[in-house]
């Protein structure tokens, strides 16, 4: 079964209250007690009386939060009573989950159907699963699910089309809830050298999948048999814009709901608009993200750019965010802090302390202090990140060697499989301390009666084979480091063949140097069947590393002549 341990998704409830706010932060207070989960936004309204809340959080914590916000709403709102300018069906109206990172759509849904059934027999209000967690295809739609709204569901429940998923009586009080997996919504602006809201609504229309209503030569509305208005599509699925004007900073924008960035992704949203901007006389000078955005949207607009200018793609997330910051004018009407917009950053604990983000003199010192870890396999791993890392600058010189610009691609493919391996790799420097501290750990659970010592022997046996996976994983990598710098190393810039040459060397000693600490771990679980096979997979890795190194510093010294 897939771990989901390190993956986000989005939760997005919104609650028929927005006009009491103690009500409201009863609800949200129940989100922020859900440890793993960070709120990110409440947004009430008056006028509505709905409150929309984001947060986000691990799977399995972001469910938890959202039922209990579900169980605080139904016991302070009370439907019969209820008044508001938005349709709405219950206390909590719908619920939906947004995959972020780390999970699909389709994995999305068990969570939300977890959820649904939870609602539905916990607090006996009827749910319904829409868009992707659909039941049937006539239930995707929300506002189909919503129409009659909560005055008609008493009678709207008992038609056997309808009724609910979970939950199959109708709660006077709550009413009924919406719950479901959509994709994740990007609200963006693209900004216009213009103040014309007309120009502006010319090329929304050009973009947005809706399109606009076909004309005739005489600028008349062609209509269809019907009577009705016959629509030219646009150029982008799951695109709706509009044009506007903002006072406030004196131009026109394409205002741009992005709804699903898999189909259009950002950068093409950026680059489509500006070129009907262009081709109707107008320019693109930047854009504006409201709200947050996916770290993976920025990525692969930073990608998108760089090939666009034949440069290797094969750099740092923080060079790709820079690049799509720049291309796509971010940062023209305000600054674009990468820790405050991308989703990602926003649920990073910065309070607990990484060895990868030390300096490198505060690394060293950490590891010459008197405590057990970091060590050995701590390094180990971080020699092979330096293996990678000079594999990827070989790579990222190559792609742009004067006379070699036909080659970039090449390199940049080169850059990329670097970038992989140094993700994982820095991932695992700070794993392996984490492992250490694990047995350390299981080690000091108490051991008072038989029942104790059988729980402390299975955490101390569970904790050991996780720290022997964990270097065994780092050698796994380390010795596709010796691929990445021989091939520097062959077809590289001459310039740098000794850097390749470097990073062989680094790799021959992380594979070392994970093979001992797997050795070391495995020393009383040598028969145990997950570890068997492992220690007898390092032992053909630690075999075949030195003959790897060898055939990298063969053609390192070959070059030399």
């Amino acid at each position: 079964m897939k771990d989901f341990t390190n993956a986000i998704i989005e939760c997005v409830p919104n609650f028929s209250e927005g006009r009491n706010m103690a009500t409201i932060k009863h609800i949200t207070d129940e989100i922020e007690k859900i440890e793993g989960v960070r709120l990110l936004d409440v947004d009430p309204g008056k006028a509505t009386n709905r409150t929309v809340v984001t947060f986000v959080g691990n799977p399995h914590d972001v469910i938890e939060a959202a039922f209990q916000a579900i169980k605080m709403a139904a016991h302070h709102i009370d439907m019969r009573t209820h008044t508001g300018e938005h349709p709405r069906m219950g206390a909590t109206d719908v619920c939906p989950l947004i995959p972020i990172s780390g999970i699909t759509a389709e994995e999305t849904v068990a969570f939300a159907k977890k959820l649904a059934k939870r609602v539905g027999e916990e607090l006996n209000i009827p749910t319904y699963l829409y868009e992707y967690a659909a039941s049937e295809p006539y239930r995707k739609n929300l506002a189909d699910i919503r129409s009659g709204e909560y005055e008609g569901f008493a009678a709207k429940i008992l038609k056997p089309e309808w009724k609910p998923d979970y939950g199959h009586t109708f709660n006077e009080r709550s009413g009924a809830t919406v719950i479901g997996v959509r994709d994740f919504l990007i609200a963006y602006n693209v900004n216009l050298n213009t103040t014309s809201t007309r120009r502006a609504n010319a090329v929304a229309f050009d973009i947005r999948e809706k399109g606009r209503q076909k004309k005739d030569a005489n600028g008349k509305i062609v209509k269809d048999a019907s009577g009705e208005a016959i629509w030219e599509s646009g150029l982008l699925k799951n695109v709706k814009a509009i044009g506007w004007f903002i006072e406030e900073y004196g131009v026109a924008q394409i205002s741009i709901n992005l709804t699903n960035m898999h189909t259009t992704p950002l950068h093409v949203v950026f680059d489509t608009a500006a070129e009907r901007a262009a081709a109707r006389g107008m320019r693109a000078t930047g854009s504006e993200l409201v709200g947050l955005v996916p770290l993976q949207a920025m990525l692969e607009a930073g990608r998108y750019f760089l090939r666009k200018q034949q440069r290797s793609t094969g750099v740092s997330d923080s060079e790709l965010i820079r690049i799509a910051v720049m291309s796509m004018g971010l940062d023209e009407l305000s600054p674009f802090d990468p820790q405050k917009k991308i989703i990602e950053y926003c649920m990073q604990d910065t309070t607990k302390k990484k060895l990868v983000d030390m300096t490198v003199t505060g690394f060293a010192q950490e590891t010459a202090s008197e405590s057990p870890a970091p060590g050995g396999g701590s390094i180990a791993a971080y020699c092979a990140v330096l293996s990678a890392s000079l594999g990827t600058m070989v790579a990222n010189l190559s792609s742009h060697k004067a006379g070699w610009d036909d080659r970039w691609e090449e390199f940049s493919n080169q850059a990329d499989k670097g970038q992989a391996l140094i993700k994982e790799l820095l991932f695992l420097v700070d794993e392996d301390t984490r492992a250490f501290n694990g047995i350390m750990e299981a080690f000091g659970l108490p051991k008072s009666d038989e029942a104790e010592k059988a729980t402390r022997k299975a955490a101390i046996q569970a904790a050991t084979i996780y720290a022997i996976k964990v270097p065994f994983r780092t050698m796994q990598l380390a010795f596709e480091c010796f691929e990445l710098t021989r091939e520097m190393a062959a077809k590289g810039n001459p310039n740098s063949v000794s850097d390749a040459g470097v990073g062989a060397l680094c790799a021959r000693a992380a594979v070392k140097g994970c093979y001992l600490n797997v050795k070391i771990n495995a020393q009383d679980l040598k028969e145990h069947p997950e570890v068997k096979p492992l220690i007898a997979q390092a032992e053909e890795i630690n075999a075949a590393a030195d003959a790897k190194e060898q055939e990298v510093w063969n053609i390192v010294l070959g070059s030399m002549k």
